[in-house]
């Protein structure tokens, strides 16, 4: 503990603060189908998820050994690195979370580390052939696995109960749902919480806490999973009401079949180190299941806005934390300083532009769509 200095100790605390961004960014990937079904009461929904992310973040430490010494060479990188790329990932986290974009937490961290690191220590210093393994090759076949396998279950689901009564069907696959969804919480524990673990090892490492090639230690799971479990008893609403509400109208056969795809794609490339986009898996998971169902309306534009959120999600993401690694490599201290002052300020203009038009546990099946605020009447002049 003596290697930690000050600096190492913002980074982790900036570490934790991007895992409760993802807790309540990636909330929807277990709970929006159960929400959107009335399976679970929204505030039940999100207590037993941030509960079961705790306990999943205990489960393997696969996905985090990954990302402490797999996409970015540890010998190269130092804690400012590290800094400045988990500011890009917070920031694309809120803006995404701030117009109800599902996009990628996973893909937001990978994106800030690679490009800090680039500015910092150069191309050299980043991995490209482990990030075409470990993330790039899973980004794209984890939703379409999960989609295809959403939809099997989903017209499986409807076959098997067609001479059911509606009402029996109904409160089976609700009961159902609550199971599956559950585990969907647990997989996202297993395999999101470690990426935090990941960076503050890679951060213990660089500042020579670690020795090389180390996993992370008990106190660095424990804090990555309470911080993960709290940001998802939060709630993401916005996020929320897209997943259940935006892709299609869920019904809960359909539910059940989409959060079961989703928890066997999940724990099976945590167990493998794949440190894939949970919300990728899911959405591709209801987009599945929404193809499905016979007369199922798929609301392709949002699926659209989504799949374009995910592209830009990487490169976005490692051109705001090149930018900051930038800033601090020529400011030093006081650069790192003006960086924390401006993500600071960015964050809270996120939070209080969300408070104009928000999205709570109350309101979160109301619409499919999300706004940033209302606009204004058809017979009314142009705002203020």
């Amino acid at each position: 503990m003596d290697h930690i200095t000050f600096l190492v100790a913002v980074v982790i605390v900036t570490a934790l603060a991007f895992d409760f961004t993802n807790g309540f960014h990636d909330t929807a990937n277990a709970m929006a189908t159960s929400i959107a079904t009335g399976a679970l009461k929204p505030r039940t929904a999100v207590l037993i998820s941030g509960v079961l992310n705790i306990a999943g973040a205990f489960l393997s430490t696969e996905v985090a050994k990954t990302i402490s010494g797999g996409i970015v060479d540890d010998a190269q990188v130092t804690p400012v690195m590290i800094f400045a790329g988990l500011v890009g990932a917070i920031l694309w986290n809120l803006l995404t979370w701030l117009v109800g974009l599902p996009s990628s937490s996973s893909h937001a961290l990978f994106g800030g580390l690679i490009g800090a690191v680039w500015v910092g220590a150069g191309s050299h210093a980043v991995h490209f052939d482990k990030v075409v393994d470990k993330v790039l090759i899973p980004a794209v076949a984890s939703p379409v696995v999960a989609g295809v396998a959403a939809l099997a279950a989903t017209y499986l689901a409807y076959r098997l109960t067609a001479r059911a009564r509606r009402d029996a069907v109904t409160k089976g696959f609700r009961l159902g749902q609550v199971a599956s969804a559950s585990l969907v919480s647990l997989a996202h524990g297993t395999n999101d919480a470690q990426k935090t673990m990941g960076v503050i090892t890679l951060t213990l490492i660089s500042a020579g806490a670690l020795g090389q090639d180390a996993g992370p230690p008990v106190w660095v799971i424990a804090s990555a999973g309470l911080a993960i479990g709290l940001g998802t008893y939060l709630g993401g609403w916005r996020i929320i009401r897209t997943m259940g509400k935006g892709l299609t109208e869920i019904h809960s056969p359909q539910g059940f079949a989409a959060e079961t795809a989703s928890t066997a794609v999940i724990l099976t490339s945590a167990h493998l180190g794949f440190a894939l986009s949970t919300t990728q898996v899911a959405s591709g998971s209801i987009l599945g299941a929404g193809l499905g169902r016979r007369l199922a309306e798929v609301r392709w534009g949002v699926a659209g806005r989504m799949a374009l959120a995910w592209l830009i999600t990487l490169p976005a993401a490692a051109l705001v934390g090149g930018l900051a690694a930038s800033v601090v490599k020529h400011g030093g201290n006081v650069g790192t300083v003006v960086i924390a002052l401006v993500a600071l300020a960015l964050a809270a203009t996120i939070f209080a532009l969300s408070r104009r038009n928000p999205v709570r546990a109350g309101n979160v099946n109301d619409h499919h769509e999300v706004t940033v605020r209302h606009p204004a009447p058809a017979h009314a002049g142009p705002a203020a």
